[in-house]
């Protein structure tokens, strides 16, 4: 690994057309709700992930944080799920992308809307609100802010309940009345369930529940065991296995005419636990120089310059980590798609979206000690644009 250089050695920064942008328009998270909606004939709603064929009942099940890559690193613990893999993307084998960044706010609110982060308006962890210009938490959403305010647009679920499909979300409790459930996920019923095996049961009734209905599960602890213990130990193996598990479970007991989904928001990788892989922005003069304030997370970094000082943040960052990191002002980011095609971006974000935006290639973090000790602390971590983060299945069970 390339040690971070110093502002002195001038490194060739990486191009920015050398970004991985994900698909969207057709084969991105934010196209999954629409392609299963326009099936059933909704309202509003465009077939764009061609590889799909249409069902009367469509079930998306989704877990948090279980990534293409590592599904496929660990057939022993997933056997049913690795037995999918050539059943994902209607067939062809391949996965899907996220959307930028690879974080769970803004892929469940590219999942639910079924827009892209430049036009829902969630392009990150943490954003400058600029009503205000504080940092906002958009997935625990502090300090509070009206929530259709932030995100105006209809989820899918609305449209399809406004068109007569038999809409519903299975999910824990504690996420019913939450503001990111209310503007990304939320249309037709919300069912509470604490288990696992209560969440399936159920999703297979509300699928029975009428001819066409649109059903979305989820399942957040295999996430939460990546990022406090590594997508490597046996604690996350044992969630692996336990899913797997789950989504037999609801294979088979599948209607009839129904099409099951089981997708994720992101994938993940480790970072180890040394200075040359986690670079602390508290500790770095050059970093902060004219930064007022850090929003994103430690792979996709949203960075707000004071006023008058974002040409010298953008150029001492692409010094300090371009070898590392693909680095672009704000309206670089935004015309190369990072948060979606350029002519679909909501002015209405522009000033969410960092003065400067910095998305990890190599295996590396860009932490904040002081400002975030529990992000600093985490094993596992996502956000960027690399396959590890980017590529989610999208395996297929029909009856």
């Amino acid at each position: 690994m390339v040690q971070p250089a110093s502002a002195w050695d001038h490194p060739e920064p990486l191009a920015l057309d050398t970004a991985p942008v994900p698909e969207y328009g057709s084969g991105s998270l934010a196209d999954l709700l629409p392609t299963l909606a326009a099936g059933m004939a909704v309202p509003g709603t465009t077939a764009t992930i061609h590889e799909l064929t249409p069902a009367d009942r469509n079930c998306v099940f989704l877990i948090d944080g279980l990534g293409w890559e590592q599904l496929k690193a660990h057939p022993d613990e997933a056997p049913f799920m690795t037995s999918l893999l050539g059943s994902s993307r209607g067939g062809t084998g391949r996965p899907l992308t996220t959307s930028y960044p690879a974080t769970t706010a803004t892929s469940l609110a590219s999942v639910g809307t079924g827009l892209p982060p430049g036009a829902h308006g969630l392009p990150g962890y943490t954003v400058r609100n600029p009503a205000t210009g504080e940092l906002m938490n958009q997935l625990r959403w502090q300090p509070w802010t009206k929530p259709h305010v932030w995100q105006p647009y209809p989820t899918v679920f609305q449209l399809a309940d406004r068109a007569g499909v038999h809409a519903a979300q299975v999910s824990s409790p504690t996420f019913q009345n939450t503001p990111l459930t209310k503007v990304a996920l939320s249309g037709g019923t919300f069912h509470g369930r604490l288990t696992g095996e209560e969440r399936m049961d159920l999703a297979a009734e509300q699928l029975a529940a009428a001819d066409r209905s649109l059903v979305y599960t989820y399942y957040a602890e295999v996430d939460g065991a990546g990022h406090r213990f590594g997508v490597d130990s046996d604690t996350w193996r044992g969630q692996l296995m336990y899913v797997d598990r789950l989504v037999q479970r609801l294979a088979e007991q599948l209607p009839p005419h129904s099409a099951l989904y089981v997708t994720a928001d992101h994938g993940m990788i480790d970072i180890p636990f040394d200075e040359q892989h986690r670079i602390d922005f508290d500790e770095d003069w050059e970093l902060r120089a004219g930064v007022a304030l850090l929003g994103g997370e430690g792979r996709a970094r949203h960075v707000y310059a004071v006023p008058g000082a974002a040409g010298d943040v953008l150029t001492c960052w692409r010094e300090v980590l371009g070898e590392q990191f693909w680095v672009a002002s704000r309206d670089e980011a935004i015309a190369a798609g990072w948060f979606g095609p350029p002519d679909h971006f909501d002015e209405r974000v522009y000033g969410r979206i960092g003065d400067v935006v910095a998305a990890a290639r190599d295996d590396v973090l860009l932490i904040a000690s002081e400002r975030e000790p529990k992000e600093s602390a985490m094993v596992g971590n996502h956000g960027s644009m690399t396959p590890a983060e980017q590529l989610v299945p999208l395996l297929e069970v029909r009856s």
